[in-house]
């Protein structure tokens, strides 16, 4: 027996409220709108919940709440603005308006008709690691997209501030940094006490309706670098993986080996966390500013990165790419200079959309919560479709017509860069 609340019209809601209960099921609650929902879920008595896909039975608040709380969440649509609706919310789980109750039970309890996330080794998350060279290229603002992409994809998500120089997630996202977790679950891991509710401890949340992740939050002040050692970094990478499906981390811009410039061999190295987590990731974002100092300053240190692991890990992204700096047809400028002068082909070019950017960091939210429609986020989420997940596999032919629903599939290009 399942705990089921609705928020449906009337007619919809008599007719399924009295065939859940002849079922066998438990009507948690009969709501008339969606912050009556949300309330209910908030309370904790809720299995599942079935509600129209309209503005009053569903919104943001709602999604946040049943994300919270654990609570799946199948929406009825009648018309296809409804469905498209339900979708600018993240959430994918639609049925039609006229289905009877098996036909949702169904859906509710595990349907092999549902679209689902690619499968994810549980014991071996994905990590990767977003680095750039100095200059400010949009490390922090591409990590933070990239893990707001993956979470609305449907995967539990982890973003980690690994900066030993500057790290700027928690404020980006407006969270609180006074006790950094990252720092924390490094020195769990050094004293071997690191496990996956002690990450969820110091780990806070981000709440989106299109899909929460957790943040572990980067060190405030500078002096405390030597707290992130090479070995505690890695220790605390591993875990995640057994914690998440993706592992983003954020990494800072310096790749200088410290051991070349000090006598003491036994000495913390400032660096070593930047470099054990680009080691120890499985793919590796390096993210230039497109304009001619950003070129240059990426080029020259793309050198250095080739030198610390192996090209094949490594996708070029290249940010803000406009007309304003770089001259007319910017994206095949952009392009041109990196195969002529780096021999890097295929990177993924980012347009610039400051508007959206600033009203981003004014809110603290990601930019697929504040401005899904810029262009800037529709190429983040090319490049996570592209180079990030696994294609979706091909879904077998159904009896019935298709109705229209959209599945998550690979983008077919990461052109974006025309500015």
């Amino acid at each position: 027996m399942a705990r089921i609340a609705v928020a449906l019209p009337l007619a919809d809601e008599d007719r399924l409220a009295a065939e859940l209960v002849r079922h066998g099921h438990d009507l948690a609650g009969r709501c008339s709108s969606a912050d009556e929902l949300a309330a209910v879920l908030a309370a904790g008595r809720t299995d599942y919940a079935v509600v129209a896909a309209t503005p009053r039975y569903l919104n943001d608040r709602l999604i946040v709440e049943a994300d919270a709380a654990g609570v799946r969440i199948i929406a009825l649509v009648a018309h296809e603005s409804e469905r498209r609706h339900a979708l600018e919310l993240g959430l994918r789980e639609t049925a039609d308006a006229a289905s009877d109750w098996p036909q949702l039970e169904l859906m509710l309890l595990g349907s092999p008709t549902l679209a689902a996330p690619a499968a994810v080794d549980p014991a071996r998350g994905t990590v990767i690691a977003v680095w750039g060279p100095a200059g400010s290229p949009g490390r922090t603002t591409l990590s933070i997209a990239i893990a707001a992409e993956l979470a609305a994809a449907g995967h539990r998500v982890a973003l980690a501030d690994v900066d030993t120089h500057s790290g700027s997630i928690a404020p980006a996202i407006g969270l609180l940094d006074e006790a950094p977790g990252f720092a924390a679950a490094c020195r769990l891991a050094g004293a071997d006490s690191l496990t996956r509710a002690e990450l969820e401890r110091i780990g806070q949340r981000y709440a989106s309706a299109r899909g929460g992740f957790w943040v572990l939050t980067g060190i405030g002040r500078p002096s405390r670098w030597p707290e992130l050692s090479a070995e505690r970094v890695a220790a605390t990478i591993a875990e995640c993986r057994s914690w998440v499906d993706y592992t983003v981390l954020d990494t800072g811009a310096s790749l200088e080996n410290d051991e070349e410039i000090s006598s003491d061999l036994f000495a913390p190295r400032r660096n070593a966390a930047t470099l054990t987590a680009l080691r120890e990731a499985d793919q590796v974002i390096a993210v230039g500013a497109a304009d001619p100092v950003g070129l240059s300053r990426f080029l020259r240190a793309h050198v250095d990165l080739v030198e610390v692991l192996e090209t094949d890990r490594v996708s070029v992204v290249m940010n803000r790419v406009r007309s304003s700096a770089i001259g007319l047809d910017a994206a095949t400028q952009v392009r041109q200079t990196l195969l002529r002068f780096g021999g890097i082909s295929a990177p993924v070019l980012i347009p610039h959309d400051q508007a959206a950017l600033d009203a981003a960091v004014l809110s603290g939210k990601t930019l697929a919560d504040i401005a899904p429609r810029s262009p800037a986020r529709v190429a983040v989420a090319g490049l996570v479709a592209d180079r990030i997940l696994p294609p979706s596999p091909v879904p077998a032919r159904q009896g019935r017509r298709a109705s229209g629903r959209r599945t998550r599939g690979r983008v077919a290009s990461t052109e974006f860069g025309r500015a």
